[in-house]
């Protein structure tokens, strides 16, 4: 998984694969899952991060396993 943060657009995007996406589903007005086919979520996109999350969280992910 990799992360990235693009400050000049203030976007956020959770690489989940190394799948290049076939197609976006806006899932809620900027959050878009970036998929490889119809059941395979590849990226999320956050739009207007800053504004949704505290973007400093994203240098502390943790995996929580159950």
């Amino acid at each position: 998984m990799k992360v990235r943060y693009d400050d000049e657009v203030d976007a956020a995007y959770i690489q989940l694969s190394s799948k290049r996406p076939k197609g976006a589903v806006e899932i809620k007005e900027g959050v878009v899952l970036h998929v490889a086919n119809a059941e395979e979520i590849v990226g999320i996109e956050i739009l207007n991060a800053s504004h949704r999350f505290p973007i400093r969280s994203l240098h502390t992910l943790r995996f929580v396993s159950g």
